[in-house]
């Protein structure tokens, strides 16, 4: 004879399978937010440089995609950091992905969602959590490859999933990735504000990227 207990679990897919489906249209678009930055420019921008990444562990994550980490670095330092490109560029700005983790939570609230009818998530309670922890590294590398300075930074993010005010399951682990990556780079950005002005001497006196190959 079958207990509550299991009832729920062999209901389990069918009522998670509905849940998106609501979810799906009811959820915030995380198209719009993946790539929006905010935070003050640096004062004094250095020269336009040629972005560089290495994913290195956020590959394997089951959230963002691989072009996330190139496309978010590349916003930032047209955004923040680098003067408007033109013809030239001055070297190269690397990003590496040193350490990278994606965790969901809540798990069990989920039991009592499902023992509820759903009752929770209809009126816009999470459903779950997904949280991202990371660790990445910005380079700087004038146009001969040398680099000339070293920043680091650890970003959080806890994305949750949920209708009205959260992200459907597809989104959260990547929207978690993403915002965890916007906080690293938020941290280094004050690092490279405070050496602006020597990476700006040093990257135009080595020159635009072209001249330094010819020499």
């Amino acid at each position: 004879m079958l207990t509550s207990f299991d009832f729920l679990m062999k209901a389990l897919p069918l009522l998670l399978y509905v849940l998106l489906a609501l979810a799906a249209t009811s959820c915030k678009s995380a198209e719009k937010a993946i790539f929006r930055l905010s935070g003050t420019p640096i004062s004094s921008r250095l020269p336009p440089l040629e972005v560089s990444t290495d994913i290195g562990p956020w590959a394997h994550s089951e959230g963002a995609l691989p072009e996330d980490a190139r496309l978010v670095f590349q916003r930032e330092l047209q955004q923040n950091i680098t003067a408007i490109a033109d013809s030239a560029q001055f070297g190269y700005a690397k990003l590496t992905i040193t350490s990278a983790n994606l965790k969901r939570t809540g798990k069990g609230f989920q039991i009592i969602q499902l023992a509820t009818l759903l009752l929770p998530t209809l009126l816009g309670l999470p459903m779950e959590y997904y949280c991202g922890q990371l660790e990445a590294e910005v380079q700087i590398l004038n146009a001969k490859g040398e680099v000339i300075g070293t920043y680091q930074g650890t970003g959080a993010s806890r994305v949750r999933v949920a209708m009205y005010h959260g992200y459907d399951q597809t989104s959260a682990p990547r929207m978690a990735d993403v915002a965890a990556l916007k906080e690293a780079l938020s941290q280094i950005r004050p690092q490279l504000e405070h050496d602006a002005s020597r990476l700006r001497d040093q990257l135009l006196t080595a020159g635009p990227m072209a001249a330094s190959l010819e020499q």
